[in-house]
């Protein structure tokens, strides 16, 4: 049971989660390739991924999800943002919904808590796959590059 509540929550609030992902990106310090990207590229990205989360934790889009991050791990092959760097951005953006989540802590039934335990053990597994796809794109890329090298 998804708790549709929360998702909303993350969904009407993916600004406020984008600024939170921006500013992390700026200071890690194992992201300094992204971390000089425009503020722009970070936020629509961030919109892309959590302003219809609803629907990319609803339904089963193995096929969707497969296509479209090894799209985006061959992207930033091409773009030359290190792979560590790609994947590390997937885990501070979960990190930073899951902490999102927290900080709004209101009053929550057992079954509120329950919803909020499914929902992230859905963004859990929907972000591993997510990173699975992104590595997946990226050395078929580079293995592409090689062979043309």
């Amino acid at each position: 049971m998804l708790s549709t509540k929360l998702v909303q929550l993350i969904e009407r609030n993916w600004e406020e989660i984008a600024a939170r992902l921006i500013q992390a990106v700026r200071k890690h310090p194992d992201m300094q390739h992204l971390a000089q990207r425009p503020d722009s590229e970070l936020r629509d990205w961030c919109r892309e991924l959590v302003a219809d989360l609803g629907y990319r934790l609803s339904t089963s889009k193995d096929e969707e999800v497969k296509r479209r991050f090894q799209i985006l791990g061959r992207m930033r092959f091409e773009e030359d943002v290190p792979l560590h760097e790609a994947v590390l951005r997937l885990h501070v953006l979960k990190d930073t919904i899951i902490a999102f989540l927290h900080e709004r802590g209101f009053p929550m039934t057992a079954l509120d808590l329950y919803g909020k335990e499914e929902l992230e053990l859905r963004m859990g597994r929907f972000f591993d796959a997510m990173t699975y796809h992104i590595v997946r794109g990226y050395e078929d890329a580079q293995r592409v590059a090689a062979r043309v090298a």
